[in-house]
């Protein structure tokens, strides 16, 4: 257990926070609102975090080459958004209208592939319908795996040779053996069960020594794993529902935090005024430079 000083930088009350994406060339946090069908850029060195509205749930972004465009995935599509001009351009459909499902966390590789996954709809009532997609830079997509819960905690190893992936609704995070130049995610192995851990498995991100930083969404923490699978940090947090960690400032030292808010579909615990806010800790680690779409690094 950690008592490492939590601060909530942005009191957004967000329905559901989710994504938060460091741009190390601009020096700005982007995140989304799922719920709120928003998405954020917050400025550390100002204090300031701007919001645009977007046409659909925003389940997570990517980086491209050109700064403050986004790669979206929204409800069923992926489109791409330009914050500077405030435009949205709509790209391609990954799975068809009217399932239940909306696509949901997601990360690029090293080669510049985006995963993506997506989730059943808690109003639609229907569960085990997700599917998880590997997106290649010219739209081509592959379907990896079916039946799916709530895809969610995609992470690569530094070396990029290692995949994470997990679902919330299984409880598990999986570890697969990752080759950078084909795209193939093979030898899946439980890297983490959530029976004995608080909350589920949520967001997730990677520092520079291989551990695995992940939300502890219901369970009011977020939990550092070593690359061997061994829990050796807990940082307990003023929320009941952190959704996803992400590393960033010009040291890519602090790891900020989004969250789950009143108001939408997940009910809270009574008390928690900051919840759905960013929040910000300095846990003494340096996080990555996240890969961008369409880029190999």
């Amino acid at each position: 257990m950690s008592n490492q000083p939590v601060e909530c930088v942005v009191p957004a009350g967000a329905l559901l926070g989710e994504c938060p994406v460091w741009s190390e060339r601009e020096g700005l946090l982007y995140w989304v609102d799922i719920e709120g069908r928003a998405i954020h850029r917050y400025d550390p060195a100002k204090g300031v975090d701007e919001l645009r509205s977007v046409p659909g749930r925003p389940g997570s972004i990517a980086l491209t080459a050109d700064p403050g465009r986004l790669l979206v995935a929204v409800e069923h599509r992926l489109a791409f958004f330009d914050w500077g001009r405030d435009a949205w351009t709509e790209w391609v459909a990954l799975e068809p209208e009217g399932t239940g499902n909306r696509l949901n966390d997601g990360r690029c590789d090293r080669a510049g592939r985006f995963w993506v996954g997506s989730m059943f709809d808690p109003a639609a009532a229907r569960r085990f319908t997700g599917i998880l997609h590997r997106v290649a830079p010219d739209g081509t997509a592959l379907t990896v795996r079916t039946k799916v819960g709530v895809s969610n905690g995609l992470a690569f190893s530094p070396d990029g040779t290692t995949m994470y992936w997990a679902d919330t609704a299984r409880e598990t995070v999986w570890a697969y053996d990752y080759d950078v130049a084909t795209g193939a995610a093979v030898r899946e192995r439980v890297f983490l069960d959530f029976g004995p851990l608080p909350g589920r498995p949520d967001g997730a991100c990677i520092d520079e020594d291989g551990c695995y930083w992940v939300a502890c969404v219901y369970g009011w923490a977020v939990l550092r794993v070593t690359p061997d699978g061994t829990v050796d940090r807990r940082i307990d947090l003023p929320v009941e529902k952190p959704t996803m960690p992400a590393f960033g400032g010009g040291e890519m030292r602090t790891l900020f935090v989004t969250s789950i808010g009143d108001g939408g579909s997940y009910p809270q615990t009574p008390g928690q005024r900051d919840a759905g806010g960013l929040f910000a800790i300095e846990t003494g680690s340096g996080g990555l430079i996240e890969p961008r779409f369409g880029v190999a690094r």
